[in-house]
């Protein structure tokens, strides 16, 4: 009697993290009512290409800094979600001025110096909660 051998199966291959983030970059802008234009300039890609993200035919890319602005920008979702809900309180705290920050958080975030101080910020506060 002869053995068989079982093939072994393929690994799975999980999804594509660039699609994975900006997925869910355009969420996050969703639920926070974000326009494209204030992604864009906080990811420092153009409007056209976060037009193109929307619609799936642009993918953030790891090698350049897009990349990183989007992955703060996720996490500043992920706190404001978690401290406030991702309803209207999350995007009044967005728009209102912030004694402790010194200025509106959507104002902010557009500059890269803005969106660490706002993810910071957020993440401290999200630790105490």
């Amino acid at each position: 009697m002869q053995s068989r051998r079982i093939p072994e199966a393929e690994p799975a291959s999980g999804p594509d993290p660039g699609t994975t983030l900006t997925k869910a970059v355009m969420r996050a802008a969703g639920f926070l009512g974000i326009s494209q234009a204030i992604v864009a300039s906080v990811l420092g890609i153009s409007t056209a290409s976060v037009s193109r993200m929307a619609s799936g035919l642009y993918i953030l890319d790891k090698h350049r800094k897009e990349w990183e602005f989007g992955v703060l920008f996720v996490r500043l979702f992920r706190s404001l979600d978690a401290i406030l809900g991702h309803g209207d309180q999350a995007r009044l705290w967005l728009t209102n001025e912030n004694l402790a920050l010194g200025g509106k958080p959507l104002e902010m975030i557009r500059t890269t110096e803005g969106l660490v101080r706002v993810v910071h910020y957020l993440d401290a506060t999200r630790g105490r909660v």
